[in-house]
């Protein structure tokens, strides 16, 4: 079963999380309704059940409640996908929205690392007034370094940054659906010359 629960308390934020790498509902309980619709974006075009609750300091900024909602997430991916034995691990994915595109890439490798990539003229732009585009690489910055994997992103055209941001959400979602898929062929190796990708 390649399911996870966890949980984490600080003086800022409070944030459980419930994830399933095999699909199932999607439950979703956050402050802010546009980080509501990229969860529900990941959740439903990665395959992924996910079951999350999120409470933080919202009246000084968002920040804190999205990274540390891509802290737990990215733990709890860890922990669902265990040794990582027969997992594809690498693929990618571009996904569009209108005039927005957006790639990701993605290695199961078990280091965090993360690339983000805006254009330019969108590095201040605000999706809402609550919302600051880069936030999007702010919770995918945290969720790749707790979940070990690397991933590159890159918006590579784009002009209103809700779409720029849902194209991110869903180019990461289709990739991970990938990456973490089992291989028929892949029997109960891990897919590293090293013989792991924990280690």
């Amino acid at each position: 079963m390649r399911r996870a629960a966890i949980e984490r308390k600080t003086s800022e934020t409070e944030v459980r999380v419930a994830l399933s790498l095999d699909g199932g509902a999607c439950r979703l309980d956050v402050p802010n309704g546009f980080l509501s619709h990229m969860l529900d974006a990941l959740s439903r075009h990665g395959g992924l059940g996910l079951d999350l609750e999120a409470r933080g300091d919202t009246d000084i900024d968002l920040h804190h409640t999205v990274e540390d909602t891509g802290i737990v997430l990215g733990d709890a991916l860890r922990e669902a996908l265990g040794d990582r034995a027969g997992v594809r691990r690498f693929a990618h994915a571009f996904a569009p929205l209108d005039e927005a595109l957006a790639r990701a890439v993605i290695d199961l490798s078990g280091r965090g690392s993360f690339h983000f990539r805006l254009p330019g003229e969108l590095e201040q732009a605000w999706v809402t007034t609550e919302f600051p585009l880069i936030l999007t690489g702010d919770f995918f910055g945290a969720f790749a370094d707790r979940g070990r994997l690397t991933l590159h992103l890159d918006v590579l055209c784009g002009r209103n940054p809700h779409h720029v941001a849902e194209a991110s959400f869903k180019a990461v979602a289709l990739a991970l659906r990938e990456a973490v898929s089992l291989r028929a062929d892949a029997g109960s190796e891990a897919p590293s010359t090293k013989g792991s990708l924990t280690a």
